[in-house]
């Protein structure tokens, strides 16, 4: 039964059009690309996808080409509507140590700037996207690669994974990183980090809010998976206005942000899954959602 909701077209990068994928040097570098990221379905059927940053041996660097590769991939299975959870993880012993620096080094300001445009896409295609991304921390993530946990909407940490923002240390401030760490770590721990470049261990990123667990090394993608499992179980529909809704009410203050989700509860009450919830809580049933229900029908058709 994996393979079923694996049907139709595939996730992962299909190409972009611009000036810079035309031709056969345009065909291979998507192709180039496509490799920098890998998608895994083996657990679509209930609804989890496994996409990985696959450059180890750049330690898994968000240059804009992985940047532009992992962006497609998430817009991928945004299209293709068939997952409510995503995990996020790298291959190699790193779970991605941030821009390329010879990148930055070589580029002049509007290469720099297109690079930190293309990486503010991709994070605000994890933050739109429907679906619960989970990031898998297995090991370092320093820089934009710390940006990418925090922007994560969850995040499970192996015991020796590690934390920093070390731009400070070569005169490099990480700015952009800063963003999504001082939504999740507090204010002054997250100062403490931009201003000394030092790492944080996980204790200290479960601690301060960065990850939500902390495991063992072997026990790492059992845990992910487990808590993705505890998410993909429910209505797709319900996750999408959830996670919609919760980002945009922080930025509101507390009784605007009331007075929003007051009138995002009325709404939801009206939509199907809630009153299939709801029926089902009261008459002792599991209930059967929406989207449960309508790829039940297409397989039976």
């Amino acid at each position: 039964m994996r393979a079923e909701l694996g049907r139709g077209p595939p996730i992962g990068y299909t190409g972009r059009s611009n000036d810079r994928m035309t031709g056969t040097d345009g065909e291979q570098e998507a192709e180039d690309m496509a490799e920098l990221v890998l998608y895994d379905p083996t657990f679509e059927d209930e609804r989890i996808g496994i996409v990985t940053l696959n450059h180890p041996d750049k330690r898994n660097a968000l240059s804009r080409e992985m940047l532009l590769a992992l962006d497609e991939t998430l817009q991928g299975i945004v299209r293709a509507d068939r997952l409510n959870v995503v995990i996020l993880r790298g291959a190699g012993t790193v779970f991605s140590s941030g821009h390329d620096l010879r990148e930055i080094l070589q580029g002049d300001a509007p290469a720099v700037l297109e690079l930190f445009e293309t990486c503010f896409s991709t994070m605000q295609t994890i933050r739109r996207m429907p679906q619960i991304v989970v990031a898998e921390v297995h090991g370092i993530a320093t820089a934009a690669g710390c940006q990418l946990v925090a922007t994560a909407d969850l995040a499970v940490a192996s015991s020796v994974a590690k934390f920093a923002t070390p731009g400070i240390k070569i005169g490099f401030f990480c700015s952009t990183p800063a963003v999504a760490l001082s939504r999740n770590v507090g204010r002054k721990k997250a100062a403490e980090m931009l201003f000394t470049g030092e790492f944080m261990d996980a204790e200290d990123a479960l601690r301060f809010g960065l990850v939500n667990r902390v495991v063992p090394p072997e026990n790492l993608r059992t845990a992910t998976l487990e808590l993705a499992r505890l998410v993909a179980r429910h209505a797709k529909a319900t996750l999408a206005l959830g996670k919609k809704h919760f980002y945009r009410q922080l930025e509101m203050d507390e009784f605007e942000a009331l007075a929003y989700m007051s009138q995002v509860m009325a709404t939801n009450s009206a939509m199907p899954d809630a009153k299939e919830g709801i029926s089902a809580f009261l008459t002792k049933r599991q209930p059967v959602w929406t989207d449960r229900r309508m790829a039940q029908q297409a397989l039976d058709a």
